[in-house]
């Protein structure tokens, strides 16, 4: 079985997925690529930050299987991305880039904000 890999800082997290019955590895900077070129950060920013129109979908995106369902069977404002639009391995690299978008830090915990109270 093949792994994924995500980077969070300087770690790389390897976690195995699978697609239609076979092994595959997501990866985070085709996912990156991906974002934009489907232009998916037009409504939800370039780091999934959530945008005037599209909701924020990271850090922390939904689990893979919902994602995938309501990306392929959304009936709202976002057009439905069939398979013949966007393949599942195209779809998982987008989610492994939106899993390895690391958490804001906590203001508290940079100094330079701490100087400027």
């Amino acid at each position: 079985m093949r792994s994924i890999r995500l980077l969070a800082g300087a770690a790389a997290i390897l976690v195995p997925i699978l697609i239609a019955g076979s092994a595959f590895a997501a990866d985070a900077a085709a996912g990156e690529e991906a974002f934009v070129r489907f232009g998916c950060y037009t409504c939800h920013g370039y780091e999934g930050q959530g945008a005037g129109t599209g909701p924020k979908l990271a850090p922390e995106p939904l689990a893979f299987d919902a994602f995938s369902t309501f990306v392929r069977q959304t009936s709202g404002d976002m057009p439905p991305f069939t398979p013949a639009t966007l393949s599942d391995e195209e779809l998982q690299n987008i989610h492994a880039y939106l899993e390895s978008i690391p958490a804001t830090p906590d203001p508290a915990s940079i100094p330079l904000l701490q100087q400027l109270q």
